[in-house]
């Protein structure tokens, strides 16, 4: 069965469920925290992935991944995908079940990635030039990549436009390379 339909059967489920013990938006910001911990973490998708590992101790993985602040309704999710020995598409499911909840409640995402941390001012502005392009409710978060040199790199949505000073040189770079080939 595919990944992509597996995750969003459940994350489509996990939505009911939190709608009718109207606790989406709790189990939205769990969902979210979870899917960045995996990101994070790579050791907790391979916990996730151990067939050795017992199912109370990837539960326990995955409270402590939250803090151990959870809601009862994220927990009972959990524990249903760990029965049905689906924990390996946890990642997935949570990440689709951002898309499904920011599609529910007409929510825009962006992301402003700087090489050093920005402040709220500057933040703020970014927000304001995508909610021109995009109407509606935006989350926005901003995160600090020193690997990107400087400049920034702006996702809204599925856009992504690339001002950090590591795209430039590798254009140049790109640029110079096709000049002496063709020498």
């Amino acid at each position: 069965m595919n990944v992509g339909m597996i995750s969003k059967r459940y994350a489509k489920a996990l939505l009911e469920y939190a709608i009718d013990e109207k606790s989406e938006d709790k189990v939205y910001s769990e969902m979210k925290l979870l899917a960045k911990q995996f990101a994070a973490v790579p050791r907790l998708r391979m916990a996730m992935d151990n067939p050795t590992l017992a199912v109370q101790d990837k539960l326990s993985l995955v409270k402590a991944a939250l803090d151990n602040k959870t809601t009862p309704v994220f927990d009972n999710f959990v524990q249903l995908v760990l029965k049905q020995r689906r924990e390996s598409y946890l990642q997935s499911m949570a990440l689709s079940y951002g898309d499904l909840y920011c599609e529910l409640k007409h929510i825009n995402t962006g992301r402003l990635v700087t090489a050093t941390p920005v402040d709220k001012k500057i933040a703020d502005k970014m927000k304001a030039l995508v909610q021109q392009v995009k109407q509606g409710d935006i989350d926005f978060e901003s995160a600090v990549d020193p690997d990107i040199e400087g400049g920034f790199v702006l996702y809204f949505d599925t856009y992504r436009y690339d001002a950090s000073v590591r795209t430039q040189l590798n254009r140049i770079k790109q640029q110079l390379m096709a000049d002496n080939a063709q020498s």
